[in-house]
């Protein structure tokens, strides 16, 4: 086995200490440390993990090969911009910054110092998505839906860069089109930004996508569509389940016990099959830290790169500088 990699963990909350418990898990990466300016949370982190806090980011900074940071947005572009001029490869949680000005300034420095950076969309590594993955082909419709319980935890942004950003990164991968026009409209009840955001995207090939992503629901949901030529295809990534539906036209006598469909007028009959791809059981953040890894390694790109993480950034900003706003 290669010498493990060094990291460290800038962030101690509760996505802060999920990463620590992956990255302990993956024998690739050795954990250096971590930091957090609370030294409640350092406490409770030592005391579960037995993994020594760092007195400062710079004392983090002189003793890793790679930073995993999981701090609130508004440190994201600081705290990569300081690991990028050390010289050392960068994760960050999603959104990649605050503002698309942030995430352009990141992009030339990334490029600059030669350094990786992934960005932590981590619905890419969700296995009901990567179940569906061979199955997209050009799809030219697609709908989600994120709804998600009350949590002050993410009210620091709104919910299109919380939530839909998710969806929004996920929608970019699979339609490979640039983006033709966007309308949005969003609703804020207990906060000063939209809690609920329905935002259309039309894309140049014809594709359009309706996205909804609300957080104050009384359920949790994630669920994603997607209609293309013959072939429906469904995601539920809470659920981790993945359900394609295909039609095929017959040739000759139908199938007396399959589902069909007649098109009627001389357009032939179609055949309806079902498919549940089998889903196996991983932890997608644990996941997303091992192939961030396997980058740094085999020096190759990122599966969620910088420039996927700018792209989705400036979509979600668009559809928020673009949006419709009401107040409840």
């Amino acid at each position: 086995m290669p010498t493990p990699l060094r990291i460290g963990v800038l962030g101690a909350g509760h996505l802060g200490r999920i990463h620590l418990q992956q990255l302990l898990q993956i024998p690739e990466w050795e954990v250096v440390g971590f930091y957090d300016p609370h030294p409640e949370k350092c406490a409770a982190i030592t005391q579960e993990f037995g993994i020594r806090p760092m007195a400062s980011v710079e004392e983090m900074l002189e003793a890793v090969d790679a930073l995993d940071i999981v701090t609130p947005t508004t440190t994201h572009h600081e705290l990569a911009t300081r690991a990028l001029q050390k010289g050392l490869h960068v994760f960050v949680e999603k959104p990649l910054a605050r503002t698309v000005a942030e995430a352009d300034d990141l992009l030339l420095l990334a490029q600059r110092s030669g350094k990786l950076v992934q960005v932590g969309h981590v619905e890419r590594f969700n296995p009901a998505f990567q179940a569906a993955l061979p199955y997209f082909a050009d799809p030219m419709f697609i709908e989600t839906h994120r709804l998600a319980q009350f949590n002050p935890r993410g009210t620091d942004v709104s919910v299109v860069l919380d939530l839909m950003i998710h969806d929004i990164d996920i929608v970019l991968h699979v339609v490979k089109s640039p983006v033709k026009e966007i309308h949005a409209s969003g609703v804020c009840v207990v906060s000063d930004t939209p809690d609920i955001t329905n935002a259309r995207i039309a894309f140049e090939n014809g594709c359009v996508a309706n996205l909804t992503a609300s957080r104050i629901s009384l359920k949790n949901m994630r669920k994603s569509r997607f209609f293309q030529r013959d072939a429906y295809i469904a995601v539920d990534m809470l659920e981790k389940s993945t359900e394609i539906v295909r039609m095929r036209t017959v040739v000759g006598e139908a199938d007396p016990f399959a589902v069909t469909i007649d098109l009627g007028e001389g357009k032939g009959v179609r055949e309806i099959s079902f498919e549940k791809p089998e889903i196996p059981t991983v932890n997608a953040i644990r996941e997303e830290l091992r192939s961030f890894g396997d980058s740094i390694r085999n020096g190759t790109r990122p599966v969620v790169s910088i420039h996927d993480g700018a792209e989705a950034l400036r979509v979600a900003h668009a559809i928020y500088d673009g949006m419709t706003v009401q107040k409840a």
